[in-house]
């Protein structure tokens, strides 16, 4: 039996490629041997990478929401804040970003990736996927773009340019201050004065909110403008992992109830309790993927059903397998959970909507 259909909605590609100089047409055990070979250790994850374009096709994932990532860090900000990676002017983070952009359209170029903007290219992708004669290596990976942290949006009138250019998917903020709101790591604040006229503006166009990344505050201050359709693209549950980083059951509540989706996260440090980043290892404290199915269970009973669940890995966001559940060795192991889905009591029907429908539910009402 083929693979199940799978929608990712959170990796970070550009950033492997543009930051990280991954070659990701190459498979991953090539560029891992290459950076050890190399002898990269500036980062982490160098020899430990788990995503790349061939091991998507391998997993059958073939949509994605590919991100940007360009932090504002503004010379005035408190020192703690100042530390974090960032540009010192909005106008820098937007051609740090554009330079991201532009590595898709050389995908495109090379028909490794197609972009989904629209309804009928969402639907014209999906065909070509599920066309079993069409040889696997010949289908682009079809990716929605999305931003991670809105601070490359140099002002609201720069919202419309890049949805000109494809963008589908916001997450307003990231760790820390942000210019137009908090993210992790900065509790107790929220919105900003920008923050609000985003928000305002985004109303009037089909675009996703990701709530990802907000302070608590931010969170209910952002619902509280925006009225569109809201994710959560890469997020767990605060009840089964403590922290500010996990939302809390009503947060979860909320974005059931405006009928998003949570897509479930595999970074170690969101699976189990009170983790220390390069500290301690995965496989000596048991994480493994079917952590996961944790907070499907937990996000499951909040909504009464499986449609506000799926897939956003968030696999090789800055980290790799130092970082991972310990039996996944490549993005193509998320199949795995169809084998630990059925054994947890899930129906096929339920996997369908996992592994990509909810997803593509969502997609097919926002986009034009």
């Amino acid at each position: 039996m083929p693979n199940r259909f799978l929608v990712d909605a959170h990796l970070d590609l550009s950033t492997n490629a543009i930051a990280l100089n991954r070659d990701l047409t190459q498979p991953v055990h090539a560029i891992r041997a290459n950076e050890t070979r190399l002898g990269w250790t500036d980062t982490p994850d160098r020899g430990k990478g788990t995503v790349a374009l061939p091991e998507l096709r391998a997993g059958n994932i073939g949509l994605v929401f590919a991100t940007m990532i360009a932090r504002v860090t503004e010379p005035g900000w408190p020192a703690q804040a100042t530390r974090l990676p960032g540009w010192h002017s909005p106008q820098q983070a937007y051609a740090d970003a554009q330079a991201q952009r532009c590595w898709y359209e050389q995908m495109e170029a090379l028909g490794e990736m197609v972009p989904i903007r629209t309804r009928a290219e969402l639907q014209q992708h999906l065909a070509l996927w599920q066309d079993e004669a069409q040889q696997e290596e010949k289908k682009p990976i079809g990716y929605i773009l999305a931003l991670e942290g809105a601070d490359s949006i140099v002002s609201v009138e720069y919202l419309h340019r890049y949805y000109e250019q494809g963008l589908r998917s916001i997450g307003i903020s990231h760790f820390g201050p942000g210019r137009y709101a908090a993210g992790t790591h900065s509790d107790g604040s929220g919105l900003t004065r920008l923050g609000v006229e985003l928000l305002t503006e985004m109303n009037r166009l089909p675009m996703l909110l990701d709530l990802t990344h907000l302070t608590d505050r931010g969170f209910f201050e952002a619902l509280d403008v925006f009225g569109g359709a809201v994710i959560a693209s890469h997020q767990n549950c605060r009840s089964i992992i403590p922290g500010e980083r996990q939302f809390s059951d009503e947060q979860l509540k909320r974005i059931i109830e405006r009928g998003g989706v949570i897509g479930g996260a595999l970074d170690a440090w969101m699976l189990y309790p009170d983790y220390r980043q390069a500290q301690q290892s995965p496989q000596a404290l048991g994480i493994n993927i079917e952590k996961l199915v944790d907070h499907f269970d937990h996000i499951c009973q909040l909504a009464g059903s499986t449609d506000h669940i799926g897939f956003g890995s968030d696999l090789d966001g800055l980290f790799g397998t130092e970082q991972s559940p310990y039996d996944l060795d490549t993005i193509a192991d998320l199949q795995q959970f169809e084998a630990i889905l059925q054994r947890r009591g899930y129906s096929d029907d339920d996997l369908d909507k996992i592994f990509h429908r909810n997803w593509v539910n969502l997609l097919s009402r926002v986009l034009e």
